[in-house]
């Protein structure tokens, strides 16, 4: 899921256009579950400061700065059976849920206009909550695109299918993951090298499993899990009523274990220098042979799109080769299992609950479904989620609120100026971009100034997979109109009910949806300490994408150039490197490490976040002495808060998940972040001989 090194979301549910974000919820859809949006209604109750009853005195601050803040929540919290993880994030994921379900039930019983936006939400929801008519219709809705498929004699037959099912990697309809259906994913963004318009991404797919790992990793427990995959394959195709269901499972999987073969690693993936690769569709075929490339892009829509960026051309080239090498039967079968996979949640229940089976229950550890109405509030968010935003803007975000967190922005923004401009390091050329970029940056706060329109779409009461494949080609087609389109700059990513924040290099843009501007991660009536810790860590974390490993590759335009020098390069990647090698040494399970070189720019962007809120709190003192507040100094409440905006309790399976899939590391480490500020040993006494403590020259001062 190499998005979130574009969408630099801020929670472990990274996100242009709900890129990151959406994908990785919609995988959770599936499971009906979410690693970090949901938990109980005490999680982090004492609203109005740091929850100094979560904190445990036994443990030593210098020690395990994550259980010194948590310990006490940690000891009492239990993971409830519906869910993967509960953690911080969750009390605002809970009431932002609650929130959008009395939306669509007052749009239920609104008596609106058909196509309105109103009764669109409430049609959408009904159709899925009408499990009766959904076990009644069957496989019936997937049956003209059964025919599609068998019909199939030949290589070109295939391209032309293959084209057809391609969908725009934005697609937030996806059960699974964004590949699911389609060999390979669009996604319309600006272009690398002409930031002022949107051009055409092509990337590496295929596969339903989250990525190469999955396939290739020799591990034990990867391997347990490749047999009960390839068990899943076999349940769904007798699902559906396919004979020789093993044999075809079979197929399946060696295709996509091939197919996992060609694809690159999320290491790999995190290199902007290497996926810009601008092909002429004339290219492919001499770079990529074995795939009918005209008749492919013809049936996608895409005849007259003259050049594409593909992310990763090696394996266009093995992809491509695979589809002249691999008997069509087994082609046949992958779509036909990927088509049933895709849709599971419109189908019969017996389906439903095969696919949470695995995803649900092997993949990540949950034990039971979500109920069936949280899942449509789910679902209703994803398809329609600028119209539900535009509601829930009008009646939990006020201007007011928006004034104030603008101006916290702003305040975090300065900062960070006058931090470039005291920087020792930068060479005056690279340091003038840099802070030329800080201050383009466009910043917006709480909701879009333009939603989405949903004029075309067609939602029907009555017929849930309808609704899902009209939404799926309207979102696609919607994509397809933007190429060769001037770039809207203040285009969101985000709906305001989404609990994250996220920065877009591409657009040198950061969005702070409203659903996160509450508490306990912003509270007016909470102490400053307590808020710079809080939500002043998330804006500063967003404000640093902007320099990042990856972010420092654009400039302020969003182009993708270098404007460092070779000198500027070698300092910045040598400092990295360290942060990389304290990542590296957290390890959750016998021989299971974070990878630093995976993480390190969400990494960065925690440890230079943190530094950035830190230092505008105490310039927000004006010199004055901070008020004490339960017994906790000013800087103590900062880092709590900074640190109790990582408490987290996870199953097992869930945290491997996440070691392999994620380019954010596991929360507890990123509490930890606090042992590179030099203020917090000043503000728990950590001395020498504590297992955090660095020394001075050991610290990681980026920007």
């Amino acid at each position: 899921m190499k998005f979130a090194l574009l969408f630099r979301g801020f929670s472990g549910s990274p996100a242009n256009l709900r890129m990151w974000n959406n994908l990785l919820m919609k995988f959770l859809q599936s499971l009906a579950v979410s690693l970090l949006l949901c938990a109980p209604s005490g999680l982090l109750a004492q609203s109005h400061g740091v929850a100094v009853d979560h904190i445990d005195h036994s443990v030593k601050p210098g020690n395990n700065f994550y259980e010194y803040a948590n310990g006490e929540w940690l000891k009492h919290t239990v993971i409830p059976p519906d869910r993967v993880a509960v953690g911080g994030f969750s009390i605002v994921a809970d009431r932002t849920d609650k929130r959008v379900k009395s939306i669509i039930e007052n749009a239920e019983k609104a008596n609106t206009a058909p196509a309105t936006n109103e009764r669109m939400i409430a049609d959408l929801y009904h159709s899925y909550m009408d499990t009766q008519a959904i076990d009644a219709e069957g496989l019936k809705p997937l049956q003209p695109r059964m025919r599609q498929i068998d019909a199939i004699h030949s290589r070109k037959d295939l391209a032309r299918v293959l084209g057809e099912t391609l969908r725009a990697d934005v697609d937030a309809l996806n059960d699974t993951n964004f590949h699911t259906l389609n060999l390979f994913g669009l996604w319309v963004a600006p272009d690398f090298n002409d930031p002022n318009h949107y051009t055409a991404y092509l990337l590496q797919g295929g596969l339903v499993l989250p990525n190469r790992a999955y396939y290739l990793d020799s591990s034990a427990h990867m391997q347990q899990i490749r047999m009960a995959y390839q068990k899943h394959i076999a349940t769904m195709f007798e699902l559906a009523g396919f004979d020789h269901a093993p044999e075809r499972a079979a197929r399946v999987y060696r295709l996509e274990l091939a197919l996992a073969k060609t694809h690159w690693s999320l290491e790999e993936n995190e290199d902007i220098h290497k996926a810009n690769n601008p092909w002429t569709q004339a290219e492919f075929a001499a770079k990529a042979p074995g795939l009918d490339w005209k008749t492919y892009f013809e049936a996608a829509g895409l005849a007259h799109q003259k050049s594409f960026i593909v992310w990763e051309p090696s394996a266009f080239t093995g992809e491509a080769a695979l589809v002249a090498g691999t008997p069509l039967d087994a082609w046949k079968d992958w779509l036909r299992y990927h088509l049933i996979e895709q849709n599971a949640s419109g189908l019969p229940s017996k389906m439903a609950e095969a696919e949470f089976d695995f995803f649900g229950k092997t993949l990540n550890g949950a034990e039971q479904q979500r109920p069936r109405d949280h899942r449509g509030v789910m679902l209703v968010n994803d398809v329609l989620g600028d119209a539900v935003g535009q509601i829930y803007a009008k009646r939990y975000f006020s201007a007011q609120e928006k004034a104030k967190v603008q101006a916290l922005v702003a305040n975090l923004i300065a900062t960070y100026h006058k931090r470039l401009e005291a920087n020792t390091w930068l060479a005056p050329s690279t340091k003038k971009e840099a802070i030329k970029k800080l201050d383009s940056l466009k910043v917006s706060v709480g909701y879009p100034d333009s939603w989405e329109s949903y004029a075309g779409l067609e939602i029907k009461a009555e017929d849930l997979m309808g609704n899902l494949m009209r939404a799926r080609l309207f979102h696609y087609r919607y994509e397809l109109s933007r190429i060769g389109q001037p770039v809207n700059r203040r285009e969101w990513c985000m709906e305001p009910q989404t609990v994250n924040a996220v920065n877009l290099p591409l657009d040198n843009a950061l969005n702070f949806p409203a659903a996160i501007l509450q508490p306990p991660f912003y509270d007016p009536k909470a102490p400053d300490a307590f808020n710079y810790g809080a939500i002043g860590s998330v804006i500063g974390h967003e404000i640093s994408h902007t320099f990042d490993a990856e972010g420092s590759t654009f400039d302020a335009e969003g182009q993708v150039r270098n404007w460092w020098t070779p000198e500027d390069h070698a300092h910045f990647e040598a400092v990295t490197a360290a942060l990389a090698r304290q990542y590296d040494q957290y390890s959750p399970f016998p021989g299971v490490h974070v990878n630093g070189k995976q993480t390190i720019d969400e990494d960065i962007a925690d440890v230079a976040g943190l530094s950035d809120a830190y230092e505008a709190y105490h310039l927000s003192l004006h010199g004055k002495k901070a008020p004490v507040v339960d017994g906790l100094t000013g800087d103590q409440q900062f880092f709590l808060a900074f640190a109790q905006n990582w408490a987290e309790k996870v199953r097992p399976a869930a945290l491997r998940a996440q070691i392999v899939n994620d380019p954010h590391a596991p929360a507890q480490y990123r509490a930890e972040t606090v042992r590179n500020i030099n203020g917090w040993y000043k503000a728990f006494d950590v001395k020498p001989g504590d297992k955090l403590y660095l020394r001075p020259d050991q610290r990681v001062h980026i920007w």
